[in-house]
């Protein structure tokens, strides 16, 4: 698989896909409402991406940035084997992966020059806590955290973090959690949670991470996420990831769908079984109204974007 995340026009978000898939993509695009996609790495950089624009019967338009204003460029072709051979050998990283094609500096003038923030220091301090917890789940993309940096200061009269603001600090804070996870070796437990979670699927049971905002919204949208031979279903929230990477246990919500509390418990029992097949700890008593805790647990999910 490639290490990278494709975004369409059409709003769909495919990460990790195989270069046949990638291909898939690129010729897919050309109608009305799918006619571009947008690639960035793992884990998504600043002003690191690729991009293509086709309208059927139409030439395409490829781009690459690499970083500054400077480093943006543009080709215009009529070969769509030109276009997935360059984006192929881009999400690669092959040497040499744009040579001999006729890219031209695309001029988006120079970068905007952000103002500092102008904070209280507790408020500075509240604000990075914030956006540090979010970061460490693991979860939200640099747009998402961004959005969070602008708006949790916000009060009826007062909007003290630009959107410009906002971006920079995401991106500041985003780029220390990508030099500081490119140390990490091995399989994590995040990781290791993911596992579990896709062998609870096969087996028929929905299985879904950082699923909404809180028990309360995950109760009543679960039997939405299952197919119809789903027997049961287990999740956790955003605040149970939040308690995570605060260094706390993960909680995990589950049950059956048939309702009662004899498949509830045989869920329970399941979800205990993949959890330490994936080497993972937990606490449950066995009881269908108790929650499962995975713990202790060592909180290091690696960024998408």
């Amino acid at each position: 698989m490639l290490e990278i995340v494709v975004k369409t026009e059409n709003g769909e978000r495919h990460v990790r896909v195989s270069a046949e898939e990638l291909a898939g993509l690129v010729r897919r695009i050309g109608g009305d409402g799918d006619r571009f996609l947008v690639v960035q790495r793992i884990p998504d950089l600043p002003d690191v991406f690729a991009q293509v624009w086709h309208e059927a019967g139409d030439d395409y338009t490829l781009e690459y940035r690499d970083g500054a204003a400077d480093r943006h460029f543009q080709l215009m072709t009529d070969g769509v084997r030109d276009v997935i051979a360059a984006m192929t050998g881009w999400a690669r990283q092959e040497p040499g992966w744009g040579d001999g094609l006729a890219w031209s500096p695309l001029d988006m003038g120079p970068d905007r020059e952000v103002p500092p923030l102008e904070l209280a220091e507790d408020e500075r301090a509240q604000l990075e806590e914030r956006v540090r917890l979010v970061l460490a789940g693991g979860y939200a993309t640099r747009a998402e955290l961004a959005e969070l940096a602008e708006d949790y200061l916000v009060t009826q009269d007062r909007r003290p973090v630009s959107r410009e603001q906002a971006q920079a600090l995401a991106d500041r804070l985003w780029l220390e959690r990508v030099a500081e996870q490119a140390a990490w070796q091995g399989e994590t437990d995040p990781e290791r949670l993911t596992r579990a979670f896709a062998a609870l699927g096969d087996a028929g049971i929905t299985a879904r991470e950082n699923f909404t905002c809180c028990r309360g919204c995950g109760q009543s949208e679960i039997g939405g996420e299952g197919g119809p031979d789903a027997r049961g279903f287990v999740y956790f929230h955003t605040q149970c990831t939040d308690s995570a990477a605060a260094g706390g246990g993960l909680t995990l919500l589950y049950g059956g769908f048939d309702g009662s509390s004899e498949t509830t418990a045989a869920i329970g029992r399941e979800v205990v079984a993949a959890l330490e097949a994936a080497g993972l700890p937990t606490e449950w008593d066995q009881d269908p109204g108790h929650a499962i805790t995975v713990t202790p647990l060592d909180w290091r999910r690696r960024l998408i974007g």
